[in-house]
């Protein structure tokens, strides 16, 4: 019989950002996302950046990851990334203002590579984390919409 959760964690240098019993897990791999429910098979892959998601008991959760590693083991899955928010800790303002930042040095036509490669980088990881950041505040919405409905 297979179980019906595993233990969840994402983690990064500085800190634990996650640490929970999950009964899914949605993680951006480097080639794609990658889909963990409870009995899969075991598993190490290097992490791109995307949206990461993962469903408790208490409903569905947002991050925003940036590079490192994922391993999947019997009953565990731990995500090593060198960068992590939980939704609820993006600043959207700081984001929009670091794309914006961003998008003006791409903008320049002279631009030298050097520094259009580490913009377009940061556009890429505040697009990112606006997509979480609003991820979040509409799950929000959808639980305080079913509370009222009920």
């Amino acid at each position: 019989m297979l179980p019906d959760s595993f233990k969840f964690e994402v983690v990064t240098p500085e800190r634990r950002v996650v640490q929970a019993t999950v009964v899914a897990a949605e993680i951006p791999a480097s080639e794609g996302y990658i889909g963990v429910l409870p009995g899969h098979a075991p598993l190490l892959g290097a992490m791109g950046m995307g949206e990461l998601s993962y469903r408790d008991e208490q409903g569905t959760h947002y991050a925003a990851v940036f590079g490192g590693y994922v391993e999947v083991l019997a009953g565990r899955v731990i995500v090593l990334a060198e960068a992590a928010e939980r939704a609820e800790e993006i600043n959207a303002d700081r984001a929009r203002a670091a794309k914006e930042t961003a998008r003006k040095i791409l903008a320049t036509p002279e631009t030298p590579e050097e520094t259009a490669g580490p913009a377009r980088e940061a556009v890429a990881r505040a697009d990112i984390r606006l997509k979480v950041a609003e991820q979040a505040s509409g799950a929000s919405a959808r639980s305080a919409e079913a509370v009222h409905s009920a």
